[in-house]
């Protein structure tokens, strides 16, 4: 194991504290003087201390923002622009301080925040910082005369992001910077378990020179903030990534004040190879689909049909993929998968997998906890886990996992495999992998989900729209298609005799 030294930058973050929260431009600890412990995935070790938010310090973060709202919404949008951009520069130059801050924090491997995560979020903080010269109305030519009809976006005020801890780079500035591009102030709440990137985010944004109020960080447990924000009747919006369990709570709270939400929730992806596909493509991407991230992935392809006439060719090559992935410390740059997050979520996969055997489905690889020396002692590492036999109607079939689990099913139709596929209450992705095109446009048009990658799996552009169909639920990030999320359309009637 070789582990890459920690930055300069990243020591000295780790060393000041504890970590604060980023409230009316100050970075200010909670008003209840508590923290809380952020300990490193890998290894079980403490990373730092970190301010415990309250009830208390939503509502101050609350009154930050709506006082900031009126005057950053009537800057003018080159200068919005400018302090985005500025923002984005930042993040690129602590490129490897965030990337590393990301494997420490929740423990994805280096090569892949270095590669993917951060460059990503850059990209995102890039694209939407266009917007607020691009946002427009339009005319519309109405059949009464006289009449000159325009429609135009405002912002809607406060927004406020609960994010997940599986992918707290990228979350973050997708859904952070369309908001504050088209006029809106934000609050952004991380994972308990993987705050630190954003709270270095929002000392990046302090720097860059977001205005008070506009840009607040704040940390904690999500029962009781989660729980505040989503109710409060001073926030305009909520934008959530989760569990489809937590955004129905989240639909049930908005109502105190009817506000905006859109929702980022559950998924059981399906990935379909059919018997015409490369399979020097399609195994290792199969592979990639349901184990990166350690399976730890809203759009994971844990759902895994393969045509009959090359199943066991396709069982065979995950196999041995599954036998050479490396897996250890997200710090060192061989590993493949890193640890679980947490023993939590640990104990959520491992029942998953006795639930699966219990169904009588059969375990080919995997399912038990990795122990030192193979990997370092603290963490909680599993390797990939792969099921066959697995009935429709099993648990493992229909609720999410999220970690390193797939099951692989035999299909023989094309129609039983749309069937199949669709036989599921989510709706955020899915994969397809053939030669033949014209079946990649049919099939592509018949899956219920609101992407879905052809010969290829889990890309992601800030200018293509992402969200699910069904419960996985509704608004879309990225692209022009944001604006609907983040913004509301007012229509203007002027009689023009």
């Amino acid at each position: 194991m070789s582990i890459v030294p920690l930055h300069s930058n990243v020591a000295a973050f780790l060393n000041d504290a504890p970590k604060k929260m980023v409230i009316n431009g100050e970075r200010v600890n909670s008003l209840s003087g508590e923290t809380y412990t952020s300990y490193n995935p890998s290894d079980g070790t403490v990373l730092v201390e970190i301010a415990k938010g309250g009830v208390e310090d939503v509502d101050r973060a609350v009154a930050a923002a709506q006082a900031a709202a009126g005057k950053w919404a009537a800057m003018a949008p080159v200068e919005r622009e400018k302090i985005m951009r500025r923002f984005a520069a930042l993040i690129e130059e602590n490129a490897e301080e965030l990337a590393q801050l990301e494997s420490l924090d929740n423990g994805k491997p280096l090569s892949h925040t270095r590669a993917i995560d951060v460059r990503v979020a850059i990209n995102q903080v890039y694209y939407h910082a266009a917007w607020p010269s691009r946002m427009v109305g339009e005319t519309v030519p109405v059949s009464i005369p006289n009449m000159f009809v325009y429609t135009r976006r405002e912002p809607l005020g406060v927004v406020a992001l609960i994010i997940p801890w599986n992918y707290p780079l990228i979350h973050p500035m997708q859904k952070a910077l369309p908001a504050l591009a088209t006029g809106n102030t934000v609050i952004l709440k991380p994972a308990s378990v993987a705050s630190l990137t954003c709270i270095r985010f929002g000392e990046l944004a302090l720097e860059a020179g977001f205005p008070v109020g506009v840009f607040n960080v704040i940390t904690g447990p999500g029962s009781v903030i989660g729980e505040a924000i989503t109710s409060h009747p001073h926030i305009n919006k909520v934008q959530i990534t989760g569990s489809t369990e937590v955004g129905r709570h989240v639909i049930r709270n908005s109502a105190a004040n009817i506000k905006r939400i859109s929702l980022e929730l559950g998924s059981k992806a399906p990935n379909c190879i059919f018997s015409d596909a490369d399979l020097d493509q399609a195994i290792p991407g199969a592979f990639r689909a349901a184990f990166g991230n350690t399976g730890q992935s809203c759009v994971a392809g844990c759902r895994l049909y393969v045509e009959s006439s090359i199943y066991d060719k396709v069982v065979a090559g995950l196999l041995d993929l599954a036998q050479k992935a490396s897996i250890g410390h997200a710090m060192d740059l061989a590993t493949i998968l890193g640890p679980i997050v947490d023993r939590n979520q640990f104990d959520t996969i491992t029942n998953y997998i006795q639930s699966g055997l219990e169904s009588g489905a059969k375990m080919l690889c995997g399912g038990q906890r990795i122990s030192p020396p193979i990997v370092p002692a603290g963490g909680y590492y599993l390797p990939p886990t792969i099921f066959t036999d697995v009935s429709d109607e099993a648990r493992i079939s229909k609720e999410e996992i999220f970690g390193p689990v797939v099951n692989v099913y035999r299909f023989d139709t094309e129609e039983e495999l749309v069937q199949r596929a669709n036989n599921t209450t989510y709706g955020l992705a899915a994969g397809l992998w053939t030669r033949d095109l014209a079946r990649a446009h049919r099939v592509s048009a018949q899956i219920k989900a609101g992407v879905v990658w052809v010969n290829t799996y889990d890309m992601f552009s800030p200018n293509v729209p992402f969200g699910g169909f069904k419960q996985s639920g509704y608004g879309r990030d990225n692209s022009e298609a944001v604006l609907e999320a983040v913004t509301e359309l007012k229509s203007i009637w002027i009689p023009i005799k």
